[in-house]
């Protein structure tokens, strides 16, 4: 590799296994948006969580880069996004030399023809900052590098739909007023051991749907392949297998909102991960990135038209669906194949305990088709309704759908509002914190049609709009990334009154003689339950819990209302 003499980067000054560090990558910027302002403009988007600024960059071929005019115009964009997971750098470092080539290359430049290229240099700066060369346990190089999570201890690539940290609001934001066709956000793998330096997560096709979902499938995908394979990177899906080795068959990853290409698929961009090989050295995993990054923007020039065509008609079908689909799951009935190149997995006895443990020799590779499991189908489809009520007092979920462009009505009188209401039955939650939060991985539910008082201020979402993806997304409570399963309304699920059993029991007594229903469901409880009848508190909390006479109706309903 040749090291470009003006404006070298650290990566290139070095040894090629030299990442940057956040206080050289940001001045580099500037110093390009100074000597060539009419390629380059270079600005702060925010501030994270530790209280360091955020940037991101726009260059495009003619000298215009306010926002409002690139979009009225309809200029197609690309966005590259880096440093999400700063341990993993070679998007920030390849990112550098692409936009200093922009910057030195008028036929580089002009190649990009109407379209923008968007970048974020480093999303995470919080984690760039906190450097060491021991946290990426199995990686191999750069010499030092930054920390995965910011400065809350937020993973942000499982941030983009709670938004804890400042980052994820500044970022959510950012991506709705840019609306990117197609983004790549750059990342490096843990996993077995293969030939392939570079793999790739994409926007899962199926998940994506609406004709966008078909084309990048059996369009974009195979020419990204394609032309990888003639830079001499040869790409492989990400390697997710589906028993211990590859040997077996791999699966799409599913991709939901909390990670990057789920949150962009529900704006309609096609997203990719690119996910380096962390056992490659460093400048191999570089070269690649760098590769790859070109080959989607070149794509994306090449196509704009279309995908923008694609994304538009999403946006329209959208307004007008019927059903949704929540979740997805991987059809194991119909799997694809895929040519791959893999290491022979060795079991031997572990010389530190008393078990079988897994390596790859690679002097025996192997080449073969193998199961590839990408198609998915819909688990969960809900009926859309007309819009949703939600009372103001839920600021947060209001506040994160503003962010987002999802059109909002704001009530202006009190009103009686006919609704369908879920009422959670139960909750199943992760034992331990996830990502700070009580993860709500099972529920059951049931629908009941109720009357609610709806105050002036509270709003509706109805779902006749471009953006009807992200509400629907969010605010079915079984969708894969809801609202709810991040545990924003988790205060309705706790009753705030209580009983003194001494003075209750006579209630709950004359409770069971004239509430026929709970006396059934009693009976049906002492049956399911007999040795729970010696205990006082178990009795009475059933009646208490079922009974209509102390009946909360906050609890366990879910706080955002369906009209149909």
């Amino acid at each position: 590799m040749t090291t470009n003499r003006a404006y070298p980067t650290p990566f290139e000054l070095g040894n090629q296994n030299q990442t940057t560090t956040w206080a050289d990558c940001i001045p580099f910027y500037e110093k390009l948006a100074e000597d060539f302002p009419n390629v380059l403009k270079f600005f702060q988007i925010g501030v994270s969580d530790g209280g360091v600024p955020m940037h991101a960059g726009v260059i495009t071929t003619d000298g215009e880069f306010d926002r409002d005019r690139l979009k009225a115009a309809g200029r197609p964009i690309f966005f590259n996004n880096n440093g999400i997971h700063p341990g993993e750098p070679e998007g920030i470092d390849s990112c550098m030399a692409l936009v200093r080539d922009f910057c030195l290359q008028a036929e580089r430049r002009a190649a990009l023809g109407k379209t923008v290229f968007l970048f974020i240099p480093v999303y995470n700066v919080d984690g760039s900052l906190n450097r060491q060369n021991t946290s990426r346990v199995n990686q191999d190089g750069p010499e030092m590098f930054g920390f995965r999570a910011n400065g809350r201890n937020l993973d942000l690539n499982r941030d983009f739909i709670k938004c804890d940290s400042l980052a994820a609001g500044v970022f959510n934001r950012f991506f709705t007023e840019w609306d990117p066709d197609v983004m790549v956000d750059t990342h490096t793998s843990n996993g077995a051991d293969y030939s392939y330096t570079m793999t790739l997560i994409q926007t899962q096709a199926d998940k994506l749907g609406d004709g966008l979902g078909p084309y990048l499938r059996n369009t974009m995908l195979p020419e990204i392949y394609t032309q990888m394979e003639k830079r001499g990177w040869p790409t492989c899906p990400y390697v997710n297998p589906v028993k211990e080795t590859p040997d077996d068959g791999i699966e799409d990853f599913l991709e939901v909102p909390r990670f990057s290409t789920g949150f962009a698929a529900l704006h309609h961009t096609i997203g990719f991960m690119p996910e380096t090989h962390m056992l490659k050295p460093y400048a191999d995993r570089y070269a690649s990135m760098r590769a790859l990054v070109e080959v989607v923007l070149d794509f994306t020039i090449a196509n704009a038209g279309q995908i923008q065509g694609l994304r538009a008609a999403a946006r329209t079908a959208a307004q007008s669906k019927t059903q949704w689909p929540v979740t997805w799951k991987a059809d194991h009935t119909k799997p694809s194949t895929f040519r791959f190149k893999g290491y022979e997995a060795v079991y031997s006895p572990s010389k530190i305990g008393n078990y079988t443990r897994l390596s790859y020799d690679r002097s025996k590779s192997w080449e073969k088709d193998i199961a590839y499991y990408d198609n998915f189908v819909a688990d969960v489809v809900v009926q859309t309704p007309k819009a949703y009520l939600i009372p103001q007092a839920w600021r947060e979920a209001i506040e994160r759908l503003r962010w987002n462009g999802v059109e909002l009505k704001t009530l202006e009188a009190d009103q009686a509002m006919q609704v369908q209401v879920y009422h959670v039955k139960s909750v199943t939650s992760r034992p331990q914190a996830y990502e700070g939060h009580m993860f709500h991985d099972d529920m059951q539910l049931e629908t009941k049609n109720e009357s609610v008082q709806a105050r002036a201020g509270d709003v509706l979402v109805y779902l006749n709009q471009a953006n009807a993806r992200y509400a629907v997304e969010t605010l079915e409570p079984l969708a894969h990334d809801s609202f709810f399963r991040w545990g924003f309304f988790n205060s309705v699920l706790e009753k705030k009154e209580a009983f003194s059993d001494y003075v209750f029991e006579d209630s709950a007594y004359d409770m069971l003689q004239t509430e026929p229903e709970l006396a059934a469901k009693f009976e049906a409880w002492k049956t399911a339950h007999p040795e729970l009848l010696s205990n006082q508190t178990a009795v009475l909390d059933f009646i208490f819990a079922n009974g209509k006479r102390f009946h909360e109706p906050e609890w366990r309903r879910y706080p955002v209302f369906a009209i149909r």
